[in-house]
């Protein structure tokens, strides 16, 4: 391969990453997975016949999606035996790490409330979801991608739907609400304010906590307002000394980032229905925080977004 061939192989497929590593995480939930999964589809790429390939952005996808497949296989066992809830990967999502998220759907097809409603899903209901939900391919195309028939992939994608609209809250406010909401949420966990609390949750608020079993985690959900509420301002009072909270928009959401000294302690992503929270998503596992500890890493600004910061003790910094 002469070296400008090499140079047109990269840039061609440079040119895909993105949208590769968009739909490798929607199908996995994992971005170090997702990641090393692109990886693998350069491989092959730069190993494929050239002839062979009519549309490189349909060979690709195809390769990506077919490789996710083998991964959920066994991920699934895995996810059996993990330690407590298991919960997506989150990823900052402002400077379009996941795409562009013009729209409604586009938001929610990243969201942590439907990446982990996907989980219900067989891997092969999941695929043909996520090429439909969320990069709008066509049956045919899906049909083709996944080597099956279109009338099987759109009995595949009703199926996922309806699973996957049974556990959706069916209205959500929009983006600007939602962080108003996630701003009254902090202020009254910080404050202490129990009755606060439940007055901003729905009457079947959860909890989940994803530690893995590699941080003090709770290994079961936390279900109904009250003790929501009590599990959260429990949190805050043996919070580490000097952690500090931010709100940056993971996973198309305003979630809370919490960081101690220089390290990344955990996430919460607030799922909301309506003028409430329906559920609180944290992920704390250290494994599922690198991604997302690298990309603030990455901003000029220490927390990516300029603005204040709480710490637990209150104390507001600019």
């Amino acid at each position: 391969m002469t070296e400008r061939v090499e140079r047109d192989l990269v840039r061609e497929f440079e040119e895909q990453r993105g949208r590769l590593f968009g739909l490798a995480y929607r199908m996995l939930g994992s971005a170090e997975e997702a990641e090393d999964t692109v990886q693998d589809a350069f491989v092959r790429w730069r190993g494929a016949e050239r002839n062979t390939i009519a549309d490189p952005a349909a060979w690709l996808a195809r390769v990506v999606t077919n490789l996710c497949l083998n991964r959920l296989t066994s991920a699934r066992a895995r996810r059996e035996r993990y330690v407590g809830p298991w919960l997506p990967e989150p990823v900052l999502t402002a400077d379009g790490a996941l795409g562009p998220l013009e729209t409604a759907e586009l938001r929610d097809s990243v969201s942590l409330a439907l990446l982990t409603l996907l989980e219900r899903l067989t891997p092969v209901e999941r695929a043909v979801f996520v090429l439909r939900e969320a990069f709008g391919y066509a049956h045919r195309e899906i049909a083709e991608i996944l080597e099956l028939s279109e009338a099987n992939c759109r009995q595949l994608h009703r199926r996922a739907r309806q699973r996957v609209e049974e556990g959706r809250p069916r209205f959500r406010p929009d983006p600007e609400q939602r962080r108003r909401l996630l701003e009254r949420f902090l202020a009254a966990a910080v404050e202490g304010d129990v009755q606060g609390l439940e007055r901003l949750l729905s009457a079947e608020a959860s909890a989940w906590a994803d530690g893995g079993g590699k941080t003090t985690a709770a290994r079961r959900p936390v279900l109904g307002r009250e003790r929501v509420a009590r599990y959260l301002v429990g949190l805050v009072r043996t919070a580490p000394e000097g952690a500090q909270l931010a709100i940056l928009e993971v996973n198309g959401d305003p979630a809370l980032v919490v960081r101690v000294g220089d390290a990344l302690f955990g996430v919460l992503v607030p799922e909301f229905a309506g003028e409430r929270v329906h559920a609180l998503r944290f992920v704390l596992n250290p494994d599922k925080l690198g991604f997302l500890a690298r990309q603030l890493d990455a901003l000029s600004h220490p927390w990516g977004v300029p603005g204040s910061f709480l710490t637990t003790e209150g104390e507001t910094h600019a």
